[in-house]
């Protein structure tokens, strides 16, 4: 019988993370306490609410749980503790890179205005890496609920800051609402800066929100990216181009996607030879994070230990960690294979 390697323990970048979702849940219960917040049961039992997002109702749900856990963060000693906690628990996950998506907007009013609050969460991102030694950039997420003027105003601030620690610019919130082309100006602020395009696509809507991401705001990456399944030509034009997807397979789930984990389509994917960079999404409100999307690549879908490290290099060659930074996590994934 062949040898399992330990997955916690295999070399990995994170690329799909959101912020207030990467929180651990006892630090919301601390946070709730200190604030007087009232959480409801599905943030306060411990266990990961059920959540369906499938139709709007849903979707709304889904929503409120997060605005609820994300008015729990209110300085920047909260700010700090997040970040610091979420880098304790990627490094525990054998994560050696994050970027962590967060819209500054939502965390504004209580940090003194949009450039306070990224400089914050800049600042809090910088000692979270110097005492963990993880290395972690910060992507900056527009809404897409909201208009595409404040989209063009996150752009330019990302880009002020992509010195600083800001790699990427995405789109999140419910892909459903609107169209990707309302914001290919933003996009282009951003790409012309030398950011990264990496926004949602392919969840809760179909192939053809994919092909918008690359058409209309040329993605280099897309976060999920799973129903480019349902399109065999888009599968061949991710896998042609290189662009990386990133998959998240518990969320996919949670949030009605997919039924059961062996539908998600990871073995599809891969075997067309799209880049795939598995991500957790939110395991505040999902219950798991990095290592066990790994887990769930072996246990459901049989990847052997040497695709589960064609998947780690895959994230690593989709992220933006520095060419040395590179190199070495991909000899660190050859030796974990060779152990």
């Amino acid at each position: 019988m062949a040898h399992v390697r330990d997955v916690s323990e295999l070399p990995k970048a994170h690329l799909h993370l959101h912020f207030t979702g990467s929180m651990r849940p006892t630090t919301l219960l601390d946070l709730a306490d200190k604030y007087g917040v009232h959480l409801p049961e599905a943030l306060s039992s411990g266990k990961p609410p059920k959540l369906r997002a499938t139709d709007e109702r849903g979707w709304f749900r889904f929503q409120r749980l997060y605005d609820i856990a994300r008015s729990c963060l209110r300085t920047p000693e909260d700010i700090q503790r997040l970040v610091r906690e979420a880098a304790e628990e990627d490094v525990r996950d054998g994560s050696r890179w994050l970027e962590i998506q967060v819209d500054p907007t939502s965390y504004a009013p209580r940090l003194g205005g949009l450039i306070p609050a990224l400089e914050i969460i800049l600042d809090a991102v910088h000692r979270a890496s110097r005492d963990t030694g993880l290395g972690i950039r910060v992507l900056v997420a527009a809404n897409r609920t909201k208009h595409p003027l404040d989209a063009r105003t996150l752009a330019r601030l990302a880009v002020r800051y992509a010195d600083q620690g800001v790699v990427g610019f995405g789109l999140s919130n419910d892909e459903r609402r609107g169209f990707a082309r309302d914001f290919d100006r933003a996009f282009a602020i951003a790409r012309d800066g030398g950011l990264l395009a990496a926004p949602h696509g392919g969840e809760l809507s179909g192939p053809a929100s994919i092909r918008d991401c690359l058409d209309d705001l040329h993605a280099g990456r897309v976060g999920h990216g799973v129903r480019a399944v349902e399109d065999p030509a888009l599968l061949r034009r991710l896998a042609a181009r290189g662009v990386t997807c990133e998959v998240c397979p518990t969320s996919n789930v949670a949030l009605g996607v997919y039924e059961k984990p062996a539908d998600v389509p990871l073995r599809t994917l891969f075997d067309a030879g799209v880049p795939m960079a598995l991500g957790a999404d939110d395991p505040l409100l999902f219950g798991a994070r990095l290592a066990a999307q790994y887990e769930v690549a072996r246990t459901v879908h049989g990847f052997t230990d040497a695709e589960l490290a064609e998947l780690a290099r895959q994230s690593v060659r989709g992220s933006r960690a520095p060419e040395d930074e590179r190199r070495r996590l991909l000899a660190d994934i050859d030796a974990w294979l060779g152990a």
